[in-house]
């Protein structure tokens, strides 16, 4: 998850870039514009891409409620594990 999320998005704006679409008069479902189709589906997607980062990339509240404990207690977490 750690990498799916930023090609996710980098994927995103490489599709967001739709300017062979403008002149095109083809109608979607009989009614939408082809660009504003285009552009709905890049909106669901990046909507689909926040929560794949909400639900896997974002901070627990366990993790933070356990690392606010250990700096009340005294400890000194800002490079643990670094050797520093």
């Amino acid at each position: 998850m750690k990498y799916l999320v930023p090609c996710l998005v980098i994927a995103l704006i490489f599709l967001h870039q739709d300017y062979w679409q403008w002149h095109d008069a083809t109608l979607d479902f009989g009614f939408i514009p082809r660009a504003l189709s285009y552009h709905a589906t890049i909106s669901v997607l990046a909507a689909i891409t926040w929560a794949i980062a909400v639900r896997w990339c974002w901070p627990n509240e366990d993790r933070v409620a356990t690392e606010n404990d250990a700096n009340e207690d005294g400890a000194d977490t800002t490079n643990a594990g670094t050797g520093e």
